[in-house]
């Protein structure tokens, strides 16, 4: 269960997603500068993600270990999912998209670990992050296709009568592509982990006030939850990998 527990914000489940300063820094153009708890969680997904690479990948054999296993089915998996959903043109965005996933993934991951922040809980993140899967889906459109690339938002095959309310309709779908992308991540991951801590607090209250048996059943449901919140974690970072795979295959070979 995640985030931190200090005096009676210990049993409030919104204390965890609270964002605090660790290194105080002056703001610069009104902008708050500090170094958070996020920040932290940030680089450490960065930083642990990159290690766990670089570990798999340094001491390569025809058997693999269990690191080289794991770093290479990742690798497989991130490619396979390009080339199933892009064609071997996207493999040009391999390092992105692996990039993509892989801090998603360690960020729900580390958010799971006693104490530690959930960087995708916040909006703020997970939009920033759909917001540069949508300027490069963009701007990869723009680039190959030129202007005709205004023509995704022309269905084919329709009466004339009906293009402009038509267009208006694809042009609003498109631009709500990076709400609806961190919004479901982060939606998935505050709701689960909120439960948790709901949960966390119920068997806390119970076993204090000397109603162990009584705290069997919401300590089985948090574990229950823990396993689902472990799934969920992947599961996250898949979906949203693998919209930015649909999303580039879509600007690249215009599909409609």
């Amino acid at each position: 269960m995640a985030g931190n527990s200090e005096g009676g914000a210990g049993m409030d489940p919104m204390h965890q997603f609270e964002v605090q300063p660790i290194i105080e820094l002056p703001a610069l153009a009104g902008i708050d500068t500090s170094f958070t708890n996020s920040s932290l969680w940030m680089v450490l997904a960065v930083g642990l993600s990159g290690l766990f690479m670089l570990m798999a990948s340094s001491r390569t054999a025809m058997v693999p270990g269990r690191l080289q296993l794991m770093g290479e089915m990742a690798y497989g998996f991130v490619a396979n999912m390009i080339k199933e959903n892009v064609g071997t043109e996207g493999m040009r965005f391999f390092p992105f998209i692996f990039s993509l996933f892989m801090f998603i993934l360690f960020c729900n991951l580390l958010g799971m670990l006693p104490y530690s922040f959930t960087v995708t809980s916040h909006l703020i993140v997970t939009f920033a992050l759909a917001a540069v899967v949508f300027c490069l889906v963009t701007a990869v459109g723009f680039i190959r296709h030129g202007i005709g690339f205004l023509k995704l938002f022309v269905p084919s095959g329709i009466p004339v009568v009906m293009v402009p309310l038509l267009v208006i309709i694809e042009v609003i779908s498109y631009l709500t592509r990076p709400v609806s992308l961190s919004v479901r991540l982060f939606g998935n991951m505050m709701a689960g982990h909120t439960m948790l801590k709901i949960f966390g607090g119920f068997v806390v209250g119970l076993s204090s006030a000397g109603l162990v048996p009584l705290a069997i059943a919401p300590f089985a449901l948090m574990v229950a939850l823990t396993g689902l919140e472990l799934l969920i974690a992947g599961l996250q970072a898949y979906v949203f990998t693998i919209l930015t795979c649909i999303y580039l295959n879509e600007a690249i070979h215009m599909d409609h």
